[in-house]
Formats: structure tokens, sequence, C-alpha cells
């Protein structure tokens, strides 16, 4: 199960930063531009030149360190703060005292505001909350005395900062959960995969122990006694809450699927990476009780997906012999449309009652949620199963050709 590091996320702060660069960059050239038009009102306009000398620098050079939280450090914080800090308190020292006591602006002027945002864009609100208040200080001792238009300003910086780094931190405890969600749906995805195998051959083979042992009797009778109370702790399991551990990439497991497909699975059954025809897989099902109708043309489909369908007819197949009887007839039509494959199970048993489906998952006996419609989901396909009473039952497969998720079903959960 892939852990929290490992899972891929998208940062929905990330747009922030970008947003938070070029906010900076246009606020220094706003506040150099004002500067500029108002030049000849300063009483020391050398003072006003040097600050936004620095001002500049210290904007285009540290460019870098708005890209990502990682960057934007609290050492760089705490310098960039006061650098809007020092322009706000040497503005009524290098501006004309009228021009400070009308409202005129500061030194930074709105790019103040940035330097409060990356507070909040960092550590959220209450990182935001201390940088406004520090602007507000400052902001008031420049004036010297709290004037409307002044604590307006105040006010505005400090409530915008402070629900925008409540934002961010709903935005990452959102992200949290999303990368918790994916994970637990990985880890889903690979236990009913498991389950598909375990279902496939151990359970069955459990259980054809249990009735082999009852019917030899003697030391027999024992053992499929045992495999049978194995069978119910297994299936408890499977159907429990547990996840299993994901096996190393490339372990192979035997299925039942497999065992009556050997007579398929030579070269030309899949064994490359180019399409198989689903024909050749589906051919060794057919015998005395089974009557394969398929298209005269070849049915191609990636290995994987070929091989997943075909061990959705085997389950098939199996639950038609362990409901319906040994000698039960069954049917296999193939329908190759444009964009998908169509497989038809079709048996002449006395159907399924209804609700008897659900009440055999209740009991951890998961051939058709898992074995036969878990594979075809995993696939971006589906499994209908159609039952009449007194008609037999029909189990239908749809499995789409251009699906990229049925190349490596496999693998769907570990991307994810």
């Amino acid at each position: 199960m892939p852990r929290g590091g490992n899972v891929m996320r998208m940062s929905v702060e990330q747009p922030l930063w970008r947003a938070l660069t070029g906010y900076r960059i246009l606020a220094m050239v706003y506040a150099v531009g004002l500067f500029a038009t108002a030049y000849d009102e300063f009483e020391r306009p050398w003072l006003a030149v040097a600050y936004f000398a620095v001002l500049a620098v210290w904007t285009l050079g540290t460019l870098p360190r708005i890209a990502n939280a990682a960057r934007c450090t609290k050492p760089f914080l705490t310098a960039d703060l006061t650098v809007a800090l020092v322009g706000i308190l040497l503005t009524p020292v290098a501006d004309a005292h009228e021009r400070v006591q009308a409202g005129g602006p500061t030194m930074p002027s709105i790019w103040t505001a940035g330097s409060v945002l990356a507070f909040a864009i960092k550590g959220g609100w209450r990182w935001a909350a201390l940088a406004s208040s520090l602007v507000a200080v400052a902001n008031l001792v420049e004036r010297g005395s709290p004037a409307r238009d002044t604590v307006h300003n105040v006010i505005l910086v400090w409530v915008a900062s402070i629900a925008i780094g409540y934002v961010v931190e709903v935005a990452r405890a959102s992200e949290r959960t999303l990368a918790r969600a994916l994970e637990i749906e990985a880890a889903t995805r690979e236990r009913e995969r498991l389950a598909r195998d375990i279902h496939d051959g151990v359970l069955q083979v459990l259980a054809m122990v249990q009735r082999r042992g009852a019917v030899i009797g003697g030391e027999a009778a024992e053992l499929g006694r045992m495999a049978g109370e194995q069978e119910v702790a297994l299936r408890t399991l499977v159907s429990g809450g547990l996840v299993p551990v994901p096996r190393a990439p490339g372990e192979a497991v035997r299925t039942v699927g497999d065992i009556a497909g050997a007579a398929g699975s030579g070269p030309e059954s899949g064994a490359g990476d180019g399409p198989v025809d689903l024909r050749a897989l589906l051919a060794p099902y057919a015998g005395a009780l089974v009557n394969l109708a398929e298209p005269g043309a070849p049915v191609p489909l990636a290995p994987s997906a070929a091989r997943e369908v075909a061990a959705a007819v085997g389950a098939a197949l199996d639950n038609v012999r362990k409901h319906v009887g040994p000698n039960a007839r069954a049917w296999i039509l193939v329908e190759d449309e444009p964009d998908e494959v169509i497989v038809t199970v079709r048996d002449d048993g006395p159907g399924i009652a209804e609700g008897r489906l659900a009440q055999a998952e209740g009991e951890g006996r998961l051939g058709v949620a898992l074995s036969i419609r878990g594979r075809l989901r995993d696939l971006g396909g589906s499994a209908e199963l159609i039952s009449v009473p007194g008609q037999g039952t029909e189990v239908e497969l749809k499995v789409p050709k251009d699906t990229k998720e049925a190349d490596d079903p496999r693998g769907k959960a570990e991307q994810r």
C-alpha cells in the first residue's frame, strides 16, 4: 500500500505562491511609480531613492524564495517583513510632513500586503494575524495618530490576510484527507484483487477437499473437516475489513481459471505484449456440456484484459457446476462490437432466488462480487447478472477495447 509520502498530490497552494510572486512585482512597480510622480514633494528624496533601490533589488532577487512553501523560510519572512516595516517608518523622515498628515501613502505602499500574505500562505491565519498586527503598529507610528483612513487600511489588511490564511489551512487539511482517501482506495482495490485470487484458487480447493473427504470417509473425513474449518476462517478474513499485504510485483497466483485455460496459455494466447485473441483463451472451456459460439474473425484484447475476462468466464462456469450440478449445460457467446467485447455465459439451471447474491456476500462467498464483477470493474467494463427462477442464469460481461486501464488492471490501485 502506498504511503502518504509516495502519493502524488496536486498542491492547492501552489497557485497562491505564483499569484503572490506576480503581486510583489506589480506592487513594487506601483510603489516606485507613486514616488516618481511625487518626487518634488519629498523633503529628502535621496533617502526615498535609496529605499526604493533596496526594495527593487530585494523584490527581484528573492523571487525564487516565493516559489513554494519550502523555500519561503521563517528567516526570509522576517527579513521581508522588516523591509516593509522600515519603509513605513522611514516615510515621515523622507516625505513632507504635510503629505503624511494628509493621508499620503507610505513608501512601500501596497507592497507591504505582499509580505503579510506570504505569512498567511506559509503559516496560516495565526502567522497572518501576527504580521498584520506589526504592520498596523508601524502604520500608527508613522501617522502619529489613529486617523480614519489609516485604521481602515489596517483593518482591511488584517481581515484579508487572516481570511486567506484560514483558507490555506482548510485547503491543506482537505489535501491530507484526499491523500488518505486515495490510500484507502488503493488498499481496497488490492484487497479485492487478492480476494479474487483466493476465491478462485484456495477457497475452491478447500471446498473440494471437504466434499471429497466426507465421501471417502476415514482419515480423509477428518482432513475434509479441517479443510472446511479453514475455508470458513479464510472466507471470514476475505470478507472482513483487514487489508492483506500486497504481493511483490510479478508474483503469480495459479487460479482455477488458469488451470482450466492451461491449454491456451502458450505464446499464441497472450504471453507477448501485443493484442490477444480472446477466442484462444475461451476455447479450453468448450466441451460436451459447454457450447462456445464465437465470431469467425479474431477478437483482439490487451493481454491482461483478455486473461481477466477469461478468468471471469471460468468463475461463472465454476458457479454453474457448483450450484446447478456437474451435468448442467452452459453456453458461451462472444460478440465483437466496434467499441467493446461482450461475453455472455448462460446455463439451464433453476435460476437464482431474489436476494441470494446479497446473502452470499454477507456470508463471505464473493464469487460473483469479486471474481466476476470486480474483474470487469477494474477493466473499466461491467458485469450484469440476469436470473429468472426456472429459466436459468445469464452473466453478461462487457469490456471496452480502448481502455488504457485494461492494459494493467492490477497496477490501477498502485497508480492511485
